[in-house]
């Protein structure tokens, strides 16, 4: 059994313990790494920061629902989810080994085509691309402004600098300041900003809107993502801002001064330019909790890299790993987007610790994650034989409530954590993004 729960726990640290919840249940997902013990592992820890805040007497983790929401949730009535994927997005053999292509935003798709030169389409990307080597493709569409990722192995990774440089990293990084007095507060009104994109960062803020936070999304006006909105605006108000217009700046810095927690993963350096550096941030909001992701790490050549979850697995060793112990002849990924849901999960139980920080001793915590640094945490359990798949979902895995989307009647797999026997309650039905005003929904 892995020790992600203790590594955890060790991260979240500050002298503070959390509730420790009561696992239900069993379940895991197929994978030659302990993915089900990271899943169980990351949703307990902010489980039991959550009842630590709430001074609950009883949370509990189901573990089949735990492994069920690493993944889409949503069950449509009478409709169909969009592709998950974009057309030409995926792997494709190079000259000497492996690349993957992320294509789902327009600019992402524009960036790869610019370099290959080619049309639009499947066969005529994988002709261009077997003319490249890996590594220099990677390079060359990363330049352009896209994203891609060549596949490598653990010891391939373990020697690279931007492997070497993650090792380093903690799985937390803290900092601090002292404010003026120490600032309780409930979760019932906490006031969230969310800056976060697909997926680590939104799946955070949707587990704080369930239990009681106010939290507010802020998309730029052409960002879209039609194939997860559906996951993850549930519970939240989701509004548009352009940061680069004087209307809307002022707009956001109000809503920055008045927001007990700022959550976002741009990458480093982009709040900088738009006006709204750390230093600008704390001075605006002294007592504001602040945390933030990446995908490739803090530190290190990548760190400014443009990246997602399926990218990294083919970085940090994990899709070769899955290629070699299975057999097959492409890269092999996690059964889920892991990475993403585990740093989500770790993302909220830092944002809860510091909530508890802040009322205890007056230090206002600002946190980072990296989607690369969970990779480690998960690559530190060792390679395992295949674990078993999930049971076929049966109705007795789905809610009992029809939720009105925006696209149409569902239902959603229950969620996995209830806290002295009550389910989240979300406030807001999943829906398109920049469908609400920008302001806060609680007064």
């Amino acid at each position: 059994m892995s020790d992600f729960g203790v590594q955890i726990a060790d991260a979240l640290s500050h002298g503070l313990e959390a509730t420790p919840p009561t696992i239900t249940g069993t379940g895991s997902l197929p994978s030659y790494f302990d993915v089900s013990g990271l899943a169980r592992a990351s949703v307990s820890a902010a489980a039991g920061e959550l009842a630590a805040l709430n001074d609950a007497k009883q949370v509990v983790v189901h573990a089949r629902h735990t492994m069920q929401w690493f993944d889409m949730t949503l069950r449509p009535v009478g409709w169909d989810l969009p592709a998950a994927w974009d057309a030409i997005a995926g792997d494709y053999a190079a000259s000497d080994g492996w690349i993957k292509l992320h294509t789902n935003a327009p600019h992402h798709r524009a960036a790869a085509l610019a370099v290959l030169g080619c049309p639009a389409d499947r066969k005529s990307v994988a002709d261009c691309v077997a003319q490249w080597t890996a590594a220099d493709l990677e390079q060359a569409i990363v330049a352009q402004g896209g994203c891609a990722a060549e596949l490598r192995g653990l010891d391939a990774w373990a020697q690279h600098p931007q492997g070497r440089a993650v090792s380093s990293e903690p799985l937390i990084h803290w900092a601090e300041r002292t404010v003026e007095k120490p600032t309780p507060l409930s979760l019932d009104r906490l006031r969230v900003l969310d800056l976060t994109r697909v997926l680590a960062g939104p799946v955070a803020t949707r587990f704080l809107a369930g239990f009681g936070a106010d939290v507010l999304r802020i998309d730029p006006p052409a960002w879209n993502e039609p194939a997860v909105e559906q996951e993850v605006t549930l519970g939240k108000t989701c509004a548009g801002l352009d940061l680069k217009n004087a209307g809307d700046r002022e707009t956001f810095q109000t809503l920055l001064e008045s927001a007990d927690v700022l959550v976002h993963g741009y990458r480093p350096g982009a709040l900088d330019d738009l006006g709204f550096d750390a230093e600008t941030r704390l001075l605006l909001n002294p007592t504001l909790i602040d945390v933030s992701l990446n995908a490739y790490g803090w530190t290190g050549p990548w760190s400014g890299r443009r990246g997602f979850d399926s990218l990294v697995q083919m970085s940090s060793g994990i899709a070769a790993t899955g290629m070699e112990q299975s057999g097959n002849e492409r890269p092999t990924p996690l059964p889920v987007q892991a990475l993403d849901h585990a740093t989500g999960y770790l993302m909220a139980a830092a944002i809860l610790r510091a909530l508890r920080v802040r009322a205890s001793t007056g230090r206002s915590l600002q946190a980072r994650l990296s989607l690369a640094r969970t990779a480690q945490l998960l690559v530190s359990g060792g390679v395992q034989p295949l674990s078993d798949a999930l049971e076929p979902e049966t109705p007795a895995d789905l809610g009992h409530e029809i939720e009105d989307t925006g696209w149409g009647p569902a239902k959603r797999v229950a969620f996995p954590v209830t806290l002295d026997g009550q389910p989240p309650q979300w406030r807001h039905p999943a829906g398109q993004l920049r469908r609400h005003a920008a302001a806060w929904a609680m007064r």
